[in-house]
């Protein structure tokens, strides 16, 4: 494990970040297309090619808005800052250095009125590349990305997922975070409306006896 310090290496974390949010493209499409069948049947490839544009747009414009805020400068928002964390997966594979995976965190104020005087760390972006997945790299972040919390005096960890996320919310699961809001993100256009649901699973601990709350 490696923190955001490989900056020669911002090129590699950049298409990884993008590869990890554009992947969710197809599954949301897919959704969408099971949820308006008769449509589809309707109108054929025209409402298909309406679907994937209208799934692409909401992932893309999230894509679009980190590349432009927090990952257009990681050295300065997250390697130069205490508050922030971005940390890094590194392999050697074939004699070279791969980023494997990365989990990008930034302190929040929360999402619930309960937030108040409880500061938080709010994950994000957490991504491992195809190949290497089921091989514990995520768990490795998210233990190092409690650990940064604990040592900041946070509170708790908050992970943002869509619902399409099924293998990264059985992770969460396993690790005690629960789910406490839910909340749709709305493409909309003349023809039609396509929203994607969004979960967001908070981890708390109790600050002094390190006491895990379900």
């Amino acid at each position: 494990m490696c923190n955001v310090a490989l900056t020669n290496n911002k090129s590699a974390i950049v298409s990884l970040f993008h590869f990890g949010i554009l992947e969710h493209v197809y599954p949301a499409f897919f959704k969408a297309m099971r949820s308006s069948y008769f449509q589809a049947v309707l109108r054929g490839g025209a409402w298909a090619c309406l679907v994937y544009y209208c799934c692409h747009e909401i992932y893309d414009a999230y894509l679009r808005r980190k590349l432009e805020t927090e990952v257009a400068d990681i050295q300065a928002n997250f390697s130069d800052s205490q508050a922030n964390g971005f940390w890094v997966v590194a392999m050697e594979l074939n004699g070279k250095s791969k980023v494997a995976g990365l989990l990008a965190a930034v302190k929040s104020d929360g999402w619930d009125a309960d937030a108040v005087d409880t500061p938080s760390l709010e994950a994000f972006q957490l991504v491992v590349s195809f190949n290497q997945r089921r091989k514990g790299l995520g768990t490795q972040l998210l233990v190092t990305a409690v650990e940064f919390c604990k040592e900041q005096g946070l509170s708790r960890v908050i992970v943002e997922i869509s619902s399409l996320q099924t293998a990264a919310i059985s992770l969460f699961l396993i690790y005690i975070y629960t789910h406490t809001h839910t909340y749709y993100i709305f493409f909309l256009n003349v023809y039609m409306n396509v929203c994607v649901c969004v979960f967001i699973y908070t981890y708390k601990y109790t600050q002094y006896t390190h006491t895990y709350i379900m």
